[in-house]
């Protein structure tokens, strides 16, 4: 089987790694005595410990399964490999030349080859080189989607810091608790839960200055503010809907201020499983963060977003407590410093506050270099009170 790989096309394809299951461990010693030399073999025997597999040792270019297995058919295997890595490229063999498997596994498993046993060793080796190709190809095609979304983004991100400085600096901490919770909820796609993070108040750049400054300084709202305040995650839909590939991004960001008992917004019938699960992680994140702004302890805030009924996804708040049950209260310590001592990793315990009144970085803002560089190109031309209180390491 080895010899009929191609020298050139051995040293491309060793780089990936593939995966054989089966129910019978002969197979899989002949997999691995005849591609072993060549190709990055891994085995499996048995469904169960394929999966255990997949998630402890991936990711894999290919997942190459046995159809007949007990307890756990082929076509049920892959579909799980599908879920847990969307990029592995399946190939299914059977001794089975039934057409009604065939077209189940194609459909369901959504299986790049169905081989019949015994298949010939020239048609199996092109089917594995051809199945690592594909797999590049949709790493690649991912890569090049999430690097221009990525730079597209860096983009808009950077309007919102010098138009909106008070909405950038509330971006920063709500992607990083976004991104806390999403990550002992082990939720996969975290660049999709960060995009809209950062994205989810682009809609405030369609809004006049003046009324988010209004909300930022506490005063009241008249009712058509308070409407043009509300639509702000339609505005950020709307403006992201036609990027290509965005539309999930763009529905996430339309629900993730409403509640999860479907009250909020938008107002319609949407609720509980049906909004988004990164909406209903946004929702949580967005929340504490505006709590946190006020200086409160982790602990507090938790405990008072547990009182509002309704409001948000059990599961996804159990994952926040968890997070704020893991450090102890302590009694919160503070300096002064002047604006140009300001350095990266350092933690407002106060905003940052214009001459004006106008909030720049909300209290709880952990700031960074890239923040830092725009705050002193701000300087330049505008004044902010000082000193500025900061937290000191270990007192949160």
């Amino acid at each position: 089987m080895a010899e009929t790989l191609g020298g050139d096309t051995v040293m491309s394809a060793m780089e990936e790694r593939i995966l054989f299951v089966d129910d019978d461990p002969n197979i899989l010693e002949t997999y691995q005595r005849k591609l072993g030399r060549v190709l990055r073999v891994f085995t499996a025997q048995g469904p169960h410990v394929g999966l255990r597999t997949l998630q402890e040792k991936g990711p894999f270019a290919v997942v190459v399964s046995d159809m007949k297995m007990p307890l756990m058919n082929g076509i049920e295997f892959l579909k799980k490999v599908k879920e847990i890595s969307p990029n592995t490229v399946r190939i299914m063999l059977t001794g089975n030349a039934d057409i009604n498997d065939a077209m189940e596994a194609v459909n369901e498993g959504a299986i790049f080859r169905f081989l019949l046993k015994p298949c010939p060793s020239e048609i199996f080796a092109k089917s594995l080189i051809a199945a690592i190709e594909q797999y590049r190809l949709v790493v690649a095609e991912r890569e090049l989607l999430e690097g221009t979304l990525t730079g597209m983004v860096a983009m808009l991100t950077e309007i919102l810091s010098w138009t909106r400085p008070e909405i950038f600096g509330l971006v920063m901490n709500l992607r990083g608790f976004a991104r806390s919770i999403a990550s002992r909820m082990n939720v996969e796609n975290l660049w999709e839960l960060e995009l809209a993070a950062t994205l989810c108040p682009i809609g405030y750049l369609a809004l006049p200055h003046e009324i988010v400054h209004k909300k930022e300084r506490g005063e009241p709202l008249t009712e058509e503010e308070t409407r043009s305040l509300e639509s702000v995650p339609s505005i950020g839909h709307d403006l992201i809907v036609n990027i290509p590939r965005m539309e999930r991004v763009a529905k996430v960001v339309l629900y993730h201020d409403k509640r999860y008992d479907g009250s909020g917004y938008p107002p319609d019938n949407v609720a509980g499983e049906a909004i988004p699960l990164n909406s209903r992680i946004l929702k949580v994140a967005l929340d504490y963060t505006r709590l946190r702004e006020s200086g409160r302890p982790r602990f507090e805030c938790v405990q008072e977003m547990k009182q509002r009924t309704g409001w948000y996804d059990p599961a996804v708040l159990e994952a926040l407590g968890a997070g704020s049950a893991e450090a102890p209260r302590r009694e919160v310590r503070v300096a002064q410093v002047y604006a140009c001592d300001l350095k990266p990793g350092m933690t407002l315990a106060d905003p940052i506050v214009t001459d004006s009144g106008l909030k720049l970085m909300s209290a709880g803002t952990v700031l960074t270099e890239p923040m830092l560089v725009r705050f002193r190109k701000y300087l330049e031309t505008n004044r902010v009170k000082e000193p500025i209180v900061i937290r000191l390491p270990d007192s949160e």
